[in-house]
């Protein structure tokens, strides 16, 4: 009797054991778990549509010096061509950056309007390039520009502006000066052709 009480206490002793070590392996495995869990970085919420798909709006100022050639076509028609450099200051809480230097080329006619080739270079030396289109008479001068393409991050650009042009100053010899009034537009940019981030 007594040696088949010592067996069942050995063997009550041997499955507190075995429950024992069963117990400390699952708190290890669940430790172990938690802690590979913890150390993965959280799952990231799907990006939302990138600002830089988006329209942005802005206004500005455009000066602008340069020559221009002028040809007489008849007595009441001419044609000239200028070229321009200058400045463009924007704002608005959305426009695509603060400034940048300008160049333009424009075929003026005055009694078919003008046709020009515009190009906007950032302080980095990116480039937005449009073509220009407008009335270019003595009764009216508004301009409209198209984006057409970029470089760096203005690579995949669309959108438009407009404005119209004052002449401030305009020499015998073919100088001239302006600055442009009431510009406007919106522009956007393509990520997938590496636009602007």
């Amino acid at each position: 009797m007594r040696r088949m009480h010592n067996g069942v206490g050995r063997t009550s002793a041997s499955a507190a054991v075995d429950r024992a070590t069963v117990a400390s392996i699952a708190f290890a495995a669940c430790v172990g778990a938690l802690a590979a869990t913890g150390c993965r970085p959280a799952p990231q919420a799907p990006p939302s549509p990138a600002i830089a798909s988006e329209w942005r709006e802005f206004t500005g100022t455009w000066t602008a010096a340069g020559n221009r050639q002028v040809i007489a076509l008849g007595k009441d028609r001419n044609a000239s061509v200028a070229t321009f450099k200058g400045s463009l200051v924007l704002s608005g809480a959305s426009r695509p950056n603060a400034g940048y230097r300008a160049e333009v080329v424009v075929l003026n006619d005055s009694a078919t309007g003008m046709v020009g080739r515009a190009v906007w270079t950032d302080e980095r030396g990116d480039q937005a390039w449009s073509e220009l289109r407008g009335e270019g008479s003595s009764t009216g001068n508004r301009i409209v520009g198209t984006f057409v393409a970029g470089s760096g991050r203005y690579a995949g650009i669309s959108g438009g502006y407009e404005f119209a042009w004052r002449f401030v100053l305009e020499s015998e010899d073919g100088v001239v000066q302006g600055q442009s009034e009431g510009l406007k537009g919106r522009v956007r940019f393509d990520q997938a052709a590496g636009g602007r981030q």
